[in-house]
C-alpha cells in the first residue's frame, strides 16, 4: 500500500461467480476517500465482467467497517483536501452504483458495522452477520450526520421509532437484535460468514431469495400524519436534551424530507445538510475532541521510546471510602485481582459493601448477570495489614487528603511491597514530592488521580514527578486503557491539571455573589452554557468539607490570585454541609431534588461584611454572556499557566481533561479550544479590565498577556517550555 494512501479494497472472483470485495484500512477498515474510490473501481469492474454473477462486500481481519474516516472531515474543514461533497458518495457511489446495480450484493458483517460502514451495508441487497457484531450510526456524537444514506435507509429497514432511537442516542445494537428488527437477514458463525453470504447472493440471482432495495421499502414506515407526530416529539426531546446543538435537528429535517417527499429527495437533503454541518462550531469542537482523546496516549519522551507495558497481575488499594471503593470497582470490572486495605473491620466491611453495591446496581439495570456479579466480586479480597502486599504489582493510596498520613503510608509501602511495585496516590491536590519525601523509591511514585465516582467517570490523570520513570507511566497508561479510562499524563503541581485549572471557577462565582450577583442565576447560566450543573450546585454535591479542603490547598499555594470567600465556612457553622445534610446553597427534599433557599441571603451578606466588599450595581444585573465570561475566563487564565509551565505537553490534553474531569461541554471542544474560538485578544482585554477594577484574581498571566497582545492562538505549542514531563 502506498504510504500516501489511506486504505484500499481488493477483489477476488471465485469459481462460483461471486466477486468478494474486501475493505482494508486498519484498525477498523474505516472508509477513507481512497477506500471508497477503490470500492467504486472494483464494483464497476465486477459489474462489467461476464464471469461475475453477484458481489459480496466484507472487511479484513474480523471487522466490516468502523465508518467514514473522520480525518476526512478534518481535512475538508481545514481546506487541506478538496473532495466532492460527501453526499456525492452517498448518491453516486452507494445509491446509483451499488444499490441500483443489475447484479445483487450482500454485506458480510463481522465484528462491527458502524456509521458509514452500516450505511454501506444497508445499500446492499442483504446483510449477513456474525453473532455479537455491533451495528449503529454514532455520527451525531461526532457532530456530523449519517451521510451515506443512513437517514433514509434505516427507518425503512427497522421502522421510524427504532431508527430515531439509534440515530439520536448513537447507541449500537447487537447483530441478534438487528436480526429481530429486520436490519440483518441472518446471523451465522464467523467460520460460515463468507460461505453463507456467497450462497445468499447466488440465491438472489436465482430468485430463491428476495432482491430488496432498502431505499424502496415502505412497509415499516408509519402513515404520514403519524410519522409527523413522532418526528415532532423527537424534535422536542432533542431541543430539551441538546439545546446548544443544531446538527441533530438538521438530521431530523433530512429524515423527514425522505418520508414526506420520497427517498431520492431525502438523499439530496441529507447531502445538503451533511455539507452544512461540517462548518458548524459545535461540529468543529466535537471533531477536535475525537482526535484529541486519541492523542492523550502519545507522550513525548515516554511512549516513543519502545517501552512495553509490564503485566499488572494484582493491585492493592488503601482506603475503602467513596474513591477507594470506586477504583476497586473499576479494576475488578476489568478482571484485575484487588486487595482492599482498611484500618479496622468496620471500615473494611463498609468498603467492600460499597463495591458490592456498585456491582448490584449493574445487576438491577440488567447490564450484569448474577453469575458475572459473583465472579467479579470474587476478585476482591479485604485486608487489615500489609502482609498480603508482598506480591502486588501496583498500590493505589486513596485515603483522606492528609499529608502526614499519606507520607506514613508510602514509607510503610516501601518496606512491604516488591521493588518493582508501582506506588500510586489518588490525591487530587497534594504535591506528590511531599507525599513521597520519606521514601527512597522516587522513580516508582506516580499520581493516579481518578474522578468521583471512579468506576463511572472516564478520566484518569496520570501525574508524573521529576523522578517518575517512563516505564511506570507506560504501565499506568496500559492499565488506564484496560479499565476503559481516558488517561491524560500531566506534571506534578498543586491540583495537577483539572483541579488547578478549575479552582478559579468556584472562586469567581463566589466573588460575583458577594458583589451582588444572584447565585441561582449564575448556576442557571452555567447550566445553559452546557455544564452538568452550576458551581453552587456542584459545591453542594461534593460537600463543603471537600470544597474547603481543596480551596485551602490553592489559597496556601497561590495566595496572590485566589479569592477567599467566607460563605461556605459560615454555612458550615450552622451545620450545613451541602446535599448530604439537605442544606447548602440549595434545600433538598427526600428525593434529593434541589430548590433555592431564601435563607442563603443572610450568609452572603455576612460574608460580604467580613470581606469588606460592596455590592457592585454592574454585577447585580449581569447578562448570561457576562456571567459565563467572568466565571470561565479566569479558568482559561489558569489553564494558560498550566500549559506555559509544561504541566501539560499539549493544549488538547487540557481540553480532554476539562471535558472528562469537569464536564466542560464536549461540543465546545474543551477549555483551550473554546478560548481560541473567542480569541485571545478579547479574553486578555476583559481580564485586564476586571483586574484593574476588582484586583489580582482576574490579572492575566504573562502567557495570556503575550498571546493576547498579538491575537495569537492560546493552544499553539509552547516554544522552549521547560516541561514538567
Amino acid at each position: 500500500m502506498d504510504s500516501r494512501t489511506k486504505g484500499k479494497t481488493v477483489m477476488e472472483v471465485g469459481g462460483d461467480g461471486v466477486a468478494v470485495i474486501t475493505l482494508i484500512n486498519p484498525p477498523v477498515n474505516s472508509l477513507s476517500f481512497d477506500v471508497l474510490y477503490n470500492l467504486k473501481s472494483n464494483y464497476e469492474e465486477a459489474l462489467s465482467r461476464n464471469d461475475v454473477k453477484a458481489i459480496v462486500i466484507t472487511g479484513a481481519k474480523g471487522k466490516f467497517s468502523g465508518g467514514f474516516d473522520i480525518s476526512g472531515f478534518g481535512e475538508i474543514q481545514k481546506g487541506t483536501r478538496k473532495e466532492p461533497k460527501v453526499g456525492y458518495i452517498s448518491i453516486d457511489i452507494i445509491t446509483d452504483l451499488l444499490e441500483a446495480a443489475r447484479k445483487p450484493s450482500v454485506a458480510a458483517i463481522d465484528g462491527l458495522a458502524l456509521g458509514g460502514g452500516l450505511e454501506l451495508s444497508m445499500a446492499c441487497h442483504a446483510r449477513i452477520s456474525t453473532p455479537g457484531a455491533q451495528l449503529g450510526l454514532p455520527e451525531l456524537q461526532l457532530g456530523v450526520i449519517p451521510g451515506f444514506g443512513g437517514t433514509q435507509r434505516l427507518p425503512r429497514l427497522v421502522g421510524l421509532t427504532k431508527a430515531l432511537e439509534m440515530i439520536l442516542t448513537s447507541k449500537p445494537v447487537r447483530a441478534e437484535e438487528g436480526h429481530s428488527l429486520g436490519l440483518i437477514d441472518a446471523v451465522v458463525p464467523s467460520a460460515e460468514l463468507l460461505t453463507t453470504a456467497r450462497r445468499w447472493a447466488l440465491d438472489i440471482v436465482e430468485r430463491r431469495k428476495p432482491w430488496i432495495s432498502s431505499l424502496l421499502k415502505t412497509d415499516k414506515l408509519p402513515p404520514l400524519g403519524e410519522a409527523r407526530e413522532i418526528l415532532k416529539f423527537a424534535r422536542g426531546q432533542t431541543r430539551k436534551q441538546a439545546p446548544n446543538m443544531k446538527h441533530p435537528l438538521m438530521c431530523l429535517d433530512a429524515l423527514e424530507t425522505g418520508i414526506v417527499s420520497g427517498p431520492r429527495v431525502g438523499l439530496e437533503k441529507e447531502a445538503e445538510v451533511g455539507s452544512q454541518v461540517i462548518s458548524l462550531d459545535t461540529t468543529k469542537g466535537l471533531i477536535h475532541v475525537f482526535f484529541s482523546q486519541r492523542g492523550t496516549v502519545k507522550v513525548p519522551g515516554v511512549t516513543d521510546r519502545g517501552l512495553m507495558p509490564r503485566k499488572i497481575k494484582k493491585v492493592a488499594i488503601i482506603g475503602g471510602g467513596l474513591m477507594g471503593s470506586g477504583i476497586a470497582t473499576a479494576l475488578i470490572l476489568s478482571s484485575y485481582p484487588v486487595i482492599l486495605k482498611e484500618v479496622n473491620e468496620k471500615f473494611l466491611e463498609a468498603g467492600i459493601g460499597r463495591v458490592k453495591a456498585n456491582l448490584q446496581s449493574r445487576v438491577r439495570k440488567g447490564s450484569m448477570s448474577k453469575e458475572k456479579f459473583e465472579k467479579t466480586m470474587s476478585l476482591l479480597k479485604g485486608s487489615l495489614d500489609y502482609e498480603s502486599f508482598r506480591d502486588v504489582d501496583m498500590v493505589i493510596e486513596a485515603v483522606i487528603e492528609n499529608i502526614s498520613l499519606k507520607q506514613q503510608i508510602f514509607a510503610d509501602l516501601e518496606k512491604y511491597c516488591p521493588q518493582h511495585c508501582i506506588l500510586a496516590s489518588n490525591t487530587s491536590t497534594i504535591d506528590l514530592n511531599k507525599i513521597g519525601e520519606r521514601t527512597k523509591s522516587q522513580d516508582r511514585i506516580v499520581g493516579a488521580h481518578f474522578f468521583s465516582p471512579a468506576h463511572v467517570m472516564p478520566l484518569l490523570e496520570i501525574v508524573r514527578t521529576n523522578h517518575t520513570s517512563a516505564q511506570v507511566i507506560v504501565d499506568l497508561l496500559d492499565v488506564g486503557k484496560k479499565i476503559k479510562k481516558t488517561p491524560v499524563v500531566v506534571g506534578n503541581c498543586t491540583g495537577f491539571a483539572v483541579n488547578r485549572m478549575f479552582f478559579p471557577y468556584t472562586q469567581a462565582a463566589m466573588f460575583l455573589v458577594e458583589r451582588g450577583a444572584d447565585p441561582y442565576l449564575i448556576d442557571s447560566a452555567v447550566s445553559k452554557f452546557g455544564m452538568p450543573m452550576g458551581p453552587f450546585r456542584l459545591c453542594d454535591l461534593v460537600g463543603f468539607g471537600v470544597a474547603i479542603a481543596t480551596a485551602t490547598q490553592f489559597i496556601e499555594n497561590f495566595p496572590e490570585r485566589t479569592y477567599k470567600s467566607m460563605i461556605i465556612p459560615l454555612m458550615q457553622e450552622d451545620k450545613r454541609a451541602g446535599e448530604a445534610t439537605r442544606k447548602g446553597f440549595y434545600l433538598y427534599d427526600d428525593k434529593r431534588k434541589a430548590k433555592p433557599d431564601p435563607e442563603l441571603k443572610k450568609y452572603i451578606e455576612k460574608a460580604r461584611s467580613i470581606s469588606g466588599g460592596n455590592v457592585d450595581p454592574k454585577l447585580v444585573k449581569l447578562s448570561e454572556k457576562e456571567i459565563i465570561e467572568m466565571t470561565f475566563f479566569p479558568v482559561v487564565n489558569e489553564a494558560c499557566r498550566v500549559f506555559a509551565e509544561g504541566i501539560a505537553v499539549k493544549a488538547a490534553d487540557l481540553d480532554i481533561a476539562a471535558i472528562m474531569g469537569m464536564g466542560f461541554p464536549p461540543y465546545r471542544g474543551g477549555i483551550m479550544f473554546w478560548a481560541d474560538s473567542i480569541g485571545s485578544k478579547y479574553i486578555y482585554s476583559r481580564l485586564d479590565e476586571w483586574s484593574k477594577t476588582y484586583g489580582d484574581f482576574f490579572k492575566p498571566c504573562a502567557f495570556l498577556a503575550e498571546r493576547g497582545s498579538k491575537g495569537a492562538p492560546l493552544s499553539a505549542p509552547v516554544e522552549q517550555a521547560r516541561s514538567r514531563l
